[in-house]
C-alpha cells in the first residue's frame, strides 16, 4: 500500500512539473513574465432606486400631486370618490 501511494505522489508531482513547465514557456515565449490581467470594471454608482436622481423626481412629482389631489377632495383624476 505504502508502494502504491509513493507512486501516486511521484506521479502527481510529474504532471505538476510537466505543467508548470509549459505554462512557463508559454508565458515567457509572449515576452512577459506573467499574464496581463485586464482591470476590473469600476462599480456602478447606482445601487439602488432611491439613488436614482430620475425616480426620486418622480416620486417627488407623485407625492406632491397626491397631496394635491387629498386637499381637493378628488381622487386623482378629478372626480368625487364613490361614497359607499
Amino acid at each position: 500500500m505504502l508502494k502504491f501511494l509513493l507512486v501516486v505522489a511521484l506521479f502527481a508531482g510529474v504532471v505538476y512539473a510537466v505543467a508548470w513547465t509549459l505554462e512557463r514557456r508559454r508565458t515567457l515565449g509572449k515576452g512577459n513574465a506573467l499574464p496581463r490581467r485586464r482591470p476590473a470594471a469600476p462599480p456602478t454608482k447606482q445601487v439602488a432606486p432611491d439613488d436614482d436622481e430620475d425616480f426620486l423626481r418622480w416620486l417627488d412629482r407623485k407625492r406632491h400631486k397626491d397631496s394635491k389631489d387629498s386637499k381637493d377632495g378628488t381622487d386623482g383624476q378629478g372626480q368625487e370618490p364613490a361614497a359607499d
